[in-house]
């Protein structure tokens, strides 16, 4: 399969493009676009055999529930058996935006396949030009996850897409580099109170100011054996090809783990606010100025697909606080890493 990669980041006359997407979606194939958090490779979420070319492109596990993507409120009581006041108020004031909301789906009107078994789903209305041109012409439902393989970094760029999927889909349309940087929060208003399965751009405390108590559960409370009810939940994600180790911010700790790793001969790509190039790893790249969390979200999977570009053989990635949009980094970190934090010797 040849894979085509358009431009629709300009003011120029872009219909065609846009066309081709939807003619090719409602034929039942795979597209990738961009939207404010990461690329997404979406199919239809009515059409359960072009939702298993999703699974089947990024080698996804299948018990992964899918995000559905759609351009107005206005047609979320057509996937939805009841809406919550809650989830109201939530789309009110975060939609468009980076907030999946995980609600009761109505029964047999998405492919089995999106909701991975369960009777649940979760819906957002992404606050992108282009996804929203694309759903809104479309007039259909789209479910898309991440468009990368499986357990790889995410893409925020059309050419990280082109990395991973090249060959395997047909069009990508390219917006250019994402905004936000890491997938949407997702918060699961079935249970009480309101529960956030992933983080993201939508913090914790940016919701208790519109609908009170919410709970926010530690990677291992969600680290559960069953069906995840949310993408990102259960399986090893944003991964380079290096191992990943956590180390804590803090210049003399990271000098003294380069020393070792030195000389044990490993080659050290290093994550770390701008002060720490000083340290002088083989490869530095930086989070920011001390550390800027939003800037951090920007280029973290950036930062991660980079290292796969050098010869480093072990990545150290300096922590945050889970303060506001903190919780959302390290829960990609604590998934990159698998866990793993570096111990001095």
């Amino acid at each position: 399969m040849k894979t085509s990669c358009i431009s629709v980041n300009n003011d120029v006359d872009k219909s065609e493009a846009y066309q081709q997407a939807v003619d090719l979606l409602n034929k039942g194939e795979v597209v990738a676009f961009p939207t404010e958090t990461v690329y997404g490779l979406g199919a239809i979420a009515t059409n359960n055999e072009a939702v298993n070319k999703i699974f089947a492109a990024k080698g996804r596990p299948s018990d992964n529930p899918l995000i559905v993507h759609i351009g107005s409120i206005e047609e979320v009581s057509t996937y939805i058996e009841e809406i919550p006041e809650i989830a109201i108020k939530c789309m009110e004031k975060f939609w468009p935006g980076p907030l999946t909301i995980v609600m009761k789906a109505k029964k047999n009107v998405l492919a089995k396949s999106v909701t991975a078994g369960l009777t649940t789903v979760g819906l957002r209305m992404p606050d992108h030009p282009v996804a929203l041109n694309l759903l809104q012409l479309l007039k259909q439902p789209v479910a898309a996850p991440s468009a990368n393989k499986s357990g790889k970094p995410s893409p925020t760029k059309a050419e990280h897409v082109e990395e991973d999927l090249q060959g395997l889909i047909p069009l990508i349309l390219d917006g250019g580099p994402t905004g936000i940087g890491l997938e949407s929060t997702v918060l699961d208003v079935t249970v009480t109170p309101p529960a956030i399965l992933r983080p993201g751009g939508v913090t914790k405390e940016m919701l208790e100011e519109v609908i009170g108590e919410v709970n926010q559960p530690t990677l291992s409370q969600q680290d559960k054996k069953e069906t995840p009810k949310a993408p990102g939940m259960k399986y090893t994600h944003y991964a380079p090809n290096a191992p990943v180790y956590l180390i804590e911010q803090d210049l003399p700790t990271v000098e003294k783990a380069i020393e070792q790793l030195r000389q044990e001969g490993e080659i050290i790509a290093l994550l770390a606010p701008s002060e720490f190039e000083e340290l002088k790893a083989d490869y530095f790249f930086s989070f920011g100025q001390d550390g800027d969390k939003d800037e951090i979200g920007v280029k973290l999977y950036d930062d991660l697909r980079a290292c796969d570009k050098t010869n480093a053989s072990i990545i150290l990635a300096t922590t945050t606080s889970t303060d506001g949009v903190g919780a959302a980094i390290m829960n990609r970190l604590e998934k990159a890493a698998g866990g793993k934090w570096y111990q001095l010797k």
